[in-house]
């Protein structure tokens, strides 16, 4: 293993700033030490649906650098249980050459989790190999971004990106008495980084539907931009190994048909494709969100919301139509906006 690096001991590393660039999959923030987060989002679930884990690795930087430290959050999402666990900011480390980082004895990669947490009260022990993953291209020289050219517009309070669109797991966690067996299960991962989540947004994910190595994420929110905002949207559609983007950016148009705090229709429509999504929310858990780099926001996540999919061409023949019990979903903030 190459050597790893501390986020207070190396701040500025030759090179590191195009590596970056070219793969957001790896940790962006080394020059940062105040109003900034990073966290990356790995969501996994057993072979039967009986297991649903979401563990999120990252770390926080107050706006006036008092409280900086390093944290790992976890979702049961069967039983919308949530866990925060923080660590000195001198316990997370990071690679320069990959995607890799280290909290204290917990390990995050591409293709691999192990998590070491023991306390007088919490006891959590494992390990996950990943494989298979699926890239959003498959140029793995050229990293594509599910932001299109708005990951470099700057001072955007938030950026977002998709590390594995779907992959294959093995290995178990276990969390004090519980054990989790995610053995022949799948996987997801994506991460945000930046200084604040934005005040409203919508996030639909899921790669549990009876169509096998399908997955599909939409993240719709409302953005500031120049003293005023605007309503973005991105996402993917993976099936049959192909991948389709969509976004603001593509010039596709969105239409949010019913939006409350428990039901939401949307429509998408772009040069090829129509998609219908319908998802309904069910138990929730409340994680913890960055205002200015703070964890001091609280959002309310499902991940076993119910979602449906329909993609139709642009004849208006179905070419997609599918469900699944086992969907990420968050309604934050005021959605009218």
């Amino acid at each position: 293993m190459k050597d790893f690096h501390n986020f207070k001991s190396h701040p500025y590393i030759l090179g590191y700033g195009l590596r970056k660039i070219k793969d957001l999959a790896i940790f962006q923030g080394n020059n940062k030490r105040r109003k900034y987060f990073e966290g990356w989002y790995f969501k996994m679930v057993s072979a039967d649906g009986s297991s649903i884990l979401s563990v999120i690795p990252g770390i926080s930087l107050s706006q006036n650098g008092d409280n900086q430290h390093a944290f790992i959050q976890i979702i049961d999402g069967k039983t919308a249980d949530t866990f925060y666990y923080d660590f000195p900011i001198e316990d997370f480390e990071f690679l320069k050459e990959k995607f890799a980082v280290r909290i204290g004895n917990n390990y995050f990669s591409e293709d691999s989790l192990i998590l070491d947490i023991q306390n007088d009260t919490t006891s959590i022990k494992g390990e996950v190999q990943m494989s298979d993953q699926v890239y959003l291209s498959d140029n793995k020289k050229k990293k594509v971004g599910i932001m299109g050219w708005y990951r470099f517009v700057p001072f955007m309070q938030c950026y977002h990106g998709v590390v594995s669109l779907n992959h294959n797991l093995r290995g178990s966690i276990r969390m004090d008495s519980e054990t989790y067996n995610f053995d022949n299960g799948v996987g997801y991962i994506e991460k945000d980084w930046g200084k604040s989540m934005p005040s409203s947004w919508i996030w639909i994910q899921s790669n549990n539907f009876n169509s096998e190595k399908t997955s599909f994420m939409l993240s719709v929110a409302n953005i500031p931009w120049i003293g005023c905002s605007f309503t973005g949207f991105l996402g993917f559609f993976l099936n049959n190994g192909n991948v389709q983007r969509f976004g603001t950016y593509t010039n596709a148009k969105l239409k949010i048909e019913t939006s409350n705090s428990e039901i939401i229709k949307i429509i998408i429509s772009d040069k090829k494709h129509t998609y219908y999504i319908e998802t309904y929310r069910n138990k929730s858990g409340l994680l913890k969100a960055p205002v200015k780099g703070s964890m001091d926001r609280r959002i309310a996540e499902s991940v076993d919301a119910q979602l449906k999919l329909t993609v139709l061409d642009k004849q208006d023949n179905i070419i997609f139509q599918d469900s699944t019990s086992i969907a990420g979903l968050e309604i934050v903030g005021d959605i009218k906006k």
